[in-house]
């Protein structure tokens, strides 16, 4: 059976409902674990999938300057403190045979540019990676949330739609 890895860095908690609605939606076909972005966390070769999301912070993915505004803004101070997705991605080697797909969390306001998710795909594609699907950004009314009315099954969707091209692209049975 095939199995993923769905792994998160959530301020304010929203980034974190996704990942779990996403891994739920993978659930259904392949076996899937769930980690908060850290030194701890690693990518074994039985993983076929990582999911990597995180909040969109000042255009792109967090730095610790955004976090620790985000702690300011009350975020936990643990979590605001660090360490990101993005130090999590940063040196991350994976092999050809594994393949990604990115998510994020931002606020839907015309013109606000800037995309976590497609610059954590950058970075996963750079470190030898396959993408499985293109970014996805999961809507949320403001910095601290809540997520938009649908964005929790629109995230089981998309995370069912992973399995099965994840399973369809191993030649596995579904």
């Amino acid at each position: 059976m095939a199995r993923a890895l769905v792994v998160f860095e959530s301020m304010f908690g929203s980034t974190e409902e996704v990942a779990r609605e996403i891994a739920a939606g993978l659930a259904e076909l392949v076996e899937v674990d769930v980690e908060r972005a850290g030194p701890a966390v690693s990518v074994g070769d039985d993983v076929d999938l990582v999911v990597a999301g995180g909040p969109t912070h000042a255009f792109g993915m967090s730095r610790p300057v955004t976090r620790s505004s985000a702690g300011e803004q009350g975020a936990d101070a643990e979590v605001a403190a660090g360490p990101g997705l993005r130090e999590w991605l940063a040196g991350r080697r994976l092999s050809r045979a594994q393949s990604v797909s990115t998510f994020d969390t931002r606020i839907k306001k015309k013109g606000v540019p800037g995309s976590a998710a497609r610059a954590a795909e950058r970075r996963l594609r750079r470190s030898g990676a396959r993408v499985l699907a293109p970014s996805v950004s999961f809507w949320v009314a403001g910095t601290e949330g809540p997520l938009l009315p649908g964005e929790r099954d629109r995230a089981r969707q998309w995370g069912r739609e992973l399995g099965e091209k994840l399973v369809q692209r191993q030649g596995l049975p579904a």
